[in-house]
């Protein structure tokens, strides 16, 4: 292998490996002793539930949603659910 082939290897490498950390939303920083590590914050507490809690809503108009699809209802029953789901607020 000459000196040529080798420097095209080493850059496929690291374009290689950057796409990946890319991809995977991973930026590594430097710790105390110099290895890298995934650069991830800590998220504020009352964030972190509120979004918990939207989810959770998600969740439950998703299940609301699913059983009207599936249900064999009347017409009248299906306005009555969508009704309800538009009177429901999410957090």
């Amino acid at each position: 292998m000459n000196p040529f082939e080798m420097v095209i290897g080493i850059v496929l490498i690291v374009t290689i490996g950057s796409i990946i950390r890319a991809k995977y939303g991973v930026h590594g920083h430097r710790g105390r002793r110099g290895d890298f590590g995934p650069d991830l914050a800590p998220r504020d507490d009352a964030e972190t539930k509120a979004l918990q809690a939207e989810i959770r809503a998600l969740k439950e108009r998703i299940q609301v949603l699913e059983r009207i699809a599936t249900d064999n209802n009347r017409a009248v029953s299906l306005d009555e659910e969508i009704e309800k789901l538009r009177d429901r607020s999410l957090p």
